[in-house]
């Protein structure tokens, strides 16, 4: 499942950033920021009219998002 997939409020784990390039900055970029396996994710929420851009919060800190970037967050769900 994609972090642009994720439900509202639902939490999950990202399992890993898909590069698109072997030098990809956004994917590195992601990981620098703290998208990194094993890590807690959360959607907090969409914006209006097509959901783009997200706010989502990896940790204690919240980040906006483009879809595009979140397609990149492969992550699994967690069971509450």
């Amino acid at each position: 499942m994609r972090l642009s997939q994720l439900v509202k409020n639902k939490p999950a784990i990202v399992s890993s950033v898909q590069k698109h390039t072997e030098s990809d900055p956004i994917a590195q970029r992601l990981s620098e920021l703290g998208f990194v396996k094993g890590e807690t994710v959360r959607l907090i929420s969409k914006a209006p009219f097509g959901g783009d851009p997200i706010l989502v919060q990896v940790g204690f800190t919240r980040f906006a998002l483009r879809l595009c970037e979140a397609e990149r967050v492969v992550i699994e769900e967690q069971q509450l």
